[in-house]
C-alpha cells in the first residue's frame, strides 16, 4: 500500500482552536483535532488551512507535534456568519493555494475537506495538485431540512447544490456511520464503493469516569443528594435543549417533591439560529417555573466537560439530527449514561436499555418518562453507567485514524492505478 506523508486538512468555517460549544465551534473542531493529532501519531504530518477570524491570529500555529494549522486570510476577521462565507470561497482558495505555491511539487499526498464549505475548496485544489480529495460531511442539508425543529431556519438550496457537486467530485466520501453513508447514497445519489464508514472516537484518556461523581460535584459545587439531568452543547433549535426544560417541568407536575433536590445544568453557548434569540433558553426556563433549577453556564474546556459529565446522574440530548452524537460518546465515556433521540448515529452510540434510553420523537413527556426511571432509582445511574464506560471504549480515536488512514492508502492507491491504466492505454 501507499506510504502516506502529508495532508492537507481544509476547514474553512470553523477553527480546531476555537473552544467546541460557541459560534460554529462543535463536535466537527473535536473531530478535527483530534484526528489530526492521531494520525501525526501515525507518522503523518497534517497541515489544517482554516478561515483567520482575528488579526491577532498568527499565520501559523502548532497544534502539536506533526500538526501545524494555516490561518488564511478570506474576507473580514469578524462579523461574518456561516451563510455569507460562500463568498468567501475564493478567496480562501486563493490563500490556500498561495502557501501551496512555497512548497515542492508532489508535497500534500492528498486533501481531506471538512463541512461543504471546505469540500468547494478541497475540489479545486485537488485537481491543481493532481491529488485524490476525501470528504467529509459532518452534516448534510437534505437530512438537517427534513427533520426541522418548529421555528428553525432550513438550508438554504445553494448548500444543497454544492453538497450534490462534492459528493460527485469527491474521490472518497468518509461517513460517520452506516446509516449516514445510506442517507448520502439516498439524498445525494453518492456511489457505494466510493463511501467509507469511519465511526469518530473519543478521547479516551481524558474522557474516563475518573474520580467518581461525588468528587465531580465537590469541584463543581453541585449538590452532592442532587438529581442531576445534563444538556451539554451548543444552544440551538437543532440541538433541542428546549425539550430538557419542557420534560423536568413535566417531573414537577408529576411529582412535585423533586423540586427540592433537582438541578438541570445547560452547559454551552448559542450558536446557529440560535444566535438570533440567545436568550430564549432563560426566558423558557422563566416561563415554566424552574428559572431556580436550570443554570447556564458558558462552553468549557475539555477538562472540565469531563467533570461535568461525571457529575450528571444522565446526559440529555434530545437533537432532531445528529451525524454521529459525540457528546453522548465522551459522557458514556465518563460513565454516565444517555438518553436521547433516536435519531442519525445517536443509535450506534447509545445502546437502548444498556447505556441509556432512545426516544423516539421529541415529546417532552417521553423524555420525562425516562427521566423519572433515573430520579426514582438512582442505582440505575450507577449501572448503566459502568455499562457505558465499557461501550465507549470501542471508540478510540486511535481506531478512527487507523480506519481513516486506511481510506486514505485505497484512495492513493486508485488514483495511481487510473492514472497508470489511462497511461497505458493511450500508449
Amino acid at each position: 500500500m501507499p506510504h502516506i506523508r502529508r495532508v492537507a486538512m481544509l476547514s474553512v468555517h470553523t477553527s480546531p482552536l476555537d473552544q467546541p460549544g460557541t459560534g460554529d465551534a462543535g463536535g466537527m473542531n473535536v473531530y478535527i483535532v483530534e484526528l489530526s493529532r492521531q494520525l501525526a501519531a501515525l507518522g503523518i504530518e497534517v497541515e489544517i488551512f482554516t478561515r483567520a477570524t482575528s488579526g491577532a491570529a498568527e499565520p501559523v500555529a502548532e497544534l502539536g507535534p506533526g500538526v501545524l494549522v494555516r490561518h488564511v486570510d478570506a474576507g473580514p476577521y469578524e462579523g461574518l456568519n456561516k451563510e455569507e462565507l460562500p463568498a468567501q470561497l475564493c478567496a480562501f482558495t486563493h490563500g490556500v493555494m498561495q502557501i501551496w505555491a512555497g512548497h515542492r511539487p508532489g508535497y500534500f499526498d492528498l486533501v481531506h475537506s471538512h463541512y461543504w464549505l471546505s469540500g468547494h475548496v478541497g475540489w479545486l485544489a485537488s485537481q491543481r495538485w493532481g491529488v485524490p480529495l476525501v470528504h467529509a460531511m459532518h452534516t448534510m442539508a437534505k437530512v438537517k431540512n427534513a427533520a426541522l425543529a418548529a421555528g428553525d431556519t432550513p438550508e438554504p438550496a445553494a448548500r444543497v447544490i454544492g453538497e450534490t457537486q462534492i459528493v460527485r467530485a469527491a474521490d472518497r466520501l468518509i461517513a460517520n456511520t452506516t446509516e449516514e453513508a445510506a442517507e448520502l447514497v439516498t439524498h445525494y445519489a453518492a456511489d457505494p464503493p466510493r463511501t467509507a464508514v469511519v465511526h469518530p472516537g473519543v478521547n479516551l484518556d481524558r474522557f474516563t469516569p475518573g474520580d467518581g461523581r461525588a468528587a465531580a460535584r465537590a469541584r463543581l459545587g453541585l449538590p452532592p443528594g442532587a438529581f442531576v439531568p445534563l444538556f451539554a452543547g451548543r444552544i440551538q433549535p437543532l440541538k433541542a435543549p428546549d425539550i430538557l426544560l419542557h420534560a423536568v417541568r413535566e417531573l414537577l407536575d408529576a411529582d412535585p417533591s423533586l423540586r427540592s433536590r433537582l438541578v438541570v445544568p445547560v452547559v454551552g453557548g448559542p450558536s446557529g439560529s440560535g444566535l438570533a434569540r440567545p436568550e430564549r433558553m432563560q426566558k423558557l426556563a422563566a416561563r415554566l417555573g424552574i428559572a431556580d433549577l436550570v443554570h447556564f453556564h458558558p462552553p468549557v474546556s475539555q477538562g472540565d466537560l469531563a467533570d461535568w459529565y461525571r457529575a450528571a446522574n444522565v446526559l440529555v440530548m434530545p437533537s432532531y439530527s445528529e451525524s454521529f452524537g459525540l457528546v453522548a460518546a465522551e459522557a458514556q465515556a465518563c460513565g454516565t449514561p444517555v438518553v436521547a433521540a433516536a435519531v442519525g448515529g445517536l443509535p450506534v452510540v447509545v445502546r437502548d436499555g444498556h447505556t441509556g434510553f432512545l426516544i423516539d420523537g421529541h415529546d417532552p413527556v417521553h423524555y420525562a418518562r425516562a427521566l423519572r426511571r433515573f430520579a426514582d432509582h438512582p442505582a440505575l445511574s450507577e449501572r448503566l453507567g459502568a455499562a457505558a464506560a465499557r461501550h465507549a471504549r470501542r471508540f478510540g480515536w486511535d481506531a478512527t485514524a487507523a480506519d481513516t488512514l486506511d481510506v486514505y492508502r485505497a484512495v492513493v492507491e486508485a488514483r495511481r492505478f487510473t492514472r497508470g491504466g489511462l497511461r497505458s492505454g493511450h500508449g
